[in-house]
């Protein structure tokens, strides 16, 4: 019961993190291989506030959503007037940096050894020590942020945001502030990861650069494309299902290296079967590839 506990916690992390990312690729069409980069500086930021100056959980994650949105601001002013691989290769270009920056910075961050002994949260006055109460305020976060993100979708901004994805020139000729939503919705889909980095650090309470690579973007992506990026529900499927799959190997009785080399080749070749049969997901109504939304 324990171990499936942890699995539903992780599962509600990586809903988090591929719904905001839903929102910037899936919604608007900017395909972004940096979002493991803004849900480390979350993770980093929450990590060194609780170590080294004891501040409430809460305090930790305004300020990891804070900070994780002023870096998706920095990704996103110099990219506004870049589209497709010049936008990817940006975005790839902060990833890489971000990730240097952790492993390199070792009076702030501890480098490849990480930070370990992060406090695990407080909640009015609750501490969540157990499992069941961190899933309980995993689940908390996973309602919020799609309560977020729905209202974003349904109101008037998340119709401007399909516009830009499905033809950005038409949406500009109609007079639409196209390079302002597109910003607006990088900060809010980086500030989103943030706050899945401060729930990631207080949980497993160790962090190191590892687990904030391009590989681990890659991964959020493919949560995105498999579960189906424009569907409100699809990135919640797709976090469900490439989850648990994975942890199916653990019964098979591998050793751990070769069941993380598995696992890379599963993602791999879920990617390739997706974008070559069924580029829309499984539950989507947009595929990144020339002519956008399958019809």
């Amino acid at each position: 019961m324990d171990y499936l506990m942890h699995i539903l916690i992780l599962i509600g992390i990586y809903i988090v993190l591929s719904v905001s990312l839903n929102l910037v690729a899936g919604y608007t069409g900017l395909l972004s291989v940096a979002h493991a980069g803004f849900w480390g500086v979350g993770a980093y930021v929450a990590a060194l506030m609780a170590l080294r100056l004891q501040t409430p959980f809460l305090a930790n994650v305004i300020c990891a959503a804070a900070l994780s949105a002023l870096a998706g601001a920095l990704v996103g002013l110099p990219s506004l007037k870049l589209r497709e691989d010049c936008f990817i290769i940006s975005a790839f270009a902060f990833q890489v940096i971000v990730f240097s920056v952790f492993n390199n910075w070792v009076s702030l961050t501890g480098g490849p050894v990480g930070l370990a002994g992060v406090p695990q949260p407080t909640v009015l006055g609750v501490e969540i020590s157990s499992r069941p109460r961190f899933l309980i305020l995993v689940s908390a976060l996973c309602a919020l942020t799609l309560w977020v993100v729905r209202r974003i979708v349904q109101s008037a901004a998340g119709r401007l945001l399909k516009a830009i994805r499905e033809d950005e020139v038409f949406a500009q000729a109609s007079g639409k502030s196209v390079a302002a939503s597109k910003l607006l919705v990088l900060v809010v889909g980086a500030g989103l990861a943030g706050v899945a980095g401060a729930m990631y650090a207080h949980y497993f309470t160790f962090i190191d650069p590892s687990s904030f690579t391009v590989m681990e973007s890659i991964f959020i992506i493919a949560i995105v494309i498999i579960g189906g990026a424009g569907s409100f529900w699809g990135p919640v499927f797709g976090a469900v299902v490439l989850v648990t799959l994975p942890e199916l190997l653990r019964f098979l009785g591998l050793p751990s290296a070769v069941a993380a080399n598995i696992r890379q080749i599963l993602y791999g070749g879920l990617l390739v079967v997706f974008m070559m049969w069924r580029p829309q997901g499984l539950l989507g109504e947009y595929a990144f590839q020339k002519g956008g939304s399958e019809r």
